[in-house]
């Protein structure tokens, strides 16, 4: 398998792969949409939090990989810009409003005739930006990869052409027991 079809396999996996995640956060919402229709109330659907719940959740796991790409390695610290700028925009645009409109649709007034049009939206640019935050990690991913590769190749090595070692992970100081536990 040359190249171009290893990046092209890379890539159909990934999509697969996020939607399969998208699916599974959907998939209580329909079985909800579903009950509501068997029910005759599928506008009420609209109506109520549950597009606004499912956006929340997508906005938070988009933060995630978003955070995931910023950390992912040290060397890509020339896109945290980009980074932080995608996670401010997914607060502000999905995970803000649809927090507002979780905590409004419980309170228990009727709801305003364009929630039903602004909950669908919200939805659908929180997977947007989930989608986004996927591809963005899996980038920076295979950048920093590369990054580790071209290292490699230039020299970049310690004795017997092994690369250089990972930083130690974090030393967390032990209980003494004295404290009383």
């Amino acid at each position: 398998m040359n190249n171009n079809d290893h990046q092209e396999h890379n890539a159909l996996s990934m999509m697969y792969g996020t939607y399969a995640d998208i699916l599974f956060v959907l998939f209580p919402f329909l079985v909800i949409a579903i009950q509501r229709m068997w029910d005759g109330n599928l506008y009420q659907t609209l109506l109520r939090p549950d597009l606004s719940i499912a956006a929340a959740i997508l906005a938070g796991l988009a933060i995630g990989k978003f955070v995931l790409g910023l950390v992912i390695h040290r060397d890509l610290g020339r896109y945290k810009e980009r980074i932080v700028f995608f996670i401010a925009l997914t607060l502000f645009l999905v995970l803000g409003p649809a927090i507002i409109l979780i905590l409004s649709l419980s309170g228990g007034a009727k709801a305003p005739g364009f929630v039903a049009f602004v909950q669908p939206v919200l939805l659908i640019v929180a997977i947007s930006l989930y989608t986004t935050a996927v591809s963005i990690a899996n980038i920076l991913g295979h950048s920093a990869q590369n990054l580790a590769v071209t290292g490699a190749e230039n020299g970049h090595t310690t004795g017997a052409g092994r690369q250089q070692p990972r930083p130690a992970p974090l030393d967390l100081p032990r209980r003494t027991g004295s404290d009383g536990y």
